[in-house]
């Protein structure tokens, strides 16, 4: 029976699977990037998230911990 509680979206963070579509699908909207580009990233740095956003030239998502400098 198929799963219709789970969404479209893949997670915004950890692992990028690019052997699921809805991954791919999700991560090439998300990253505005092609699925070409988005395979090419993986490739040269690995399926992390992170890496591959700081790869592409975009920061790291929101969230992880870091702060501006000076921030409280």
């Amino acid at each position: 029976m198929a799963d219709h509680h789970q969404t479209s979206a893949a997670s915004d963070h950890g692992d990028i699977n690019i052997t699921e579509p809805r991954e791919v699908n999700y991560w090439t909207a998300a990253l505005g990037v092609s699925e070409a580009a988005l395979r090419r990233a993986v490739a040269s740095v690995g399926v992390s998230a992170e890496e591959i956003r700081v790869s592409l030239g975009m920061p790291p998502s929101a969230g992880r911990g870091t702060t501006a400098a000076g921030a409280p």
